[in-house]
């Protein structure tokens, strides 16, 4: 006869075991950040098409894009963009063999959390820079 297992650990390691920490978090706030992407293309594509259709309607989506909720939409954009790539350049550097040591690891994540917003900053800047 073959024993029953008794509650405690399970066989796999599954969320409940592991404790959650930048490095995780960051995996995935990368997928979100692709997914979000798909999402800014689109609203690339709508720009564009709107720039070849008429001025009317060019002139309606940049008013949206003009707009707070406009602005806040494309500032979302921008430090997706941002934070993907400098995730993408930190899963690069990983790829040639480099920053495996746990403190690497978590220094990698932090400069890609605090680099994606401080360069986001810095391009809003320099973009209202320009326009004025």
């Amino acid at each position: 006869m073959s024993e029953t297992r008794k509650a405690g650990r399970p066989l796999s390691p599954h969320l409940q075991i592991y404790r959650g920490g930048m490095t995780m978090l960051l995996s995935i706030v990368h997928r979100a950040t692709g997914i979000a992407l798909y999402a800014g293309v689109l609203l690339l594509v709508w720009w564009l098409t709107a720039a070849a259709t008429s001025d009317a309607y060019f002139d309606m989506v940049q008013g949206f894009f003009g707009h707070w909720f406009g602005q806040i939409v494309l500032l979302g954009f921008t430090w997706s963009l941002v934070h993907h790539t400098l995730g993408g350049i930190r899963h690069l550097i990983w790829d040639m063999g480099w920053g495996y040591e746990l403190p690497s690891v978590e220094r990698g994540a932090q400069l890609t959390l605090a680099g994606g917003v401080i360069i986001t900053i810095l391009l809003w800047v320099i973009g209202y820079g320009v326009m004025s």
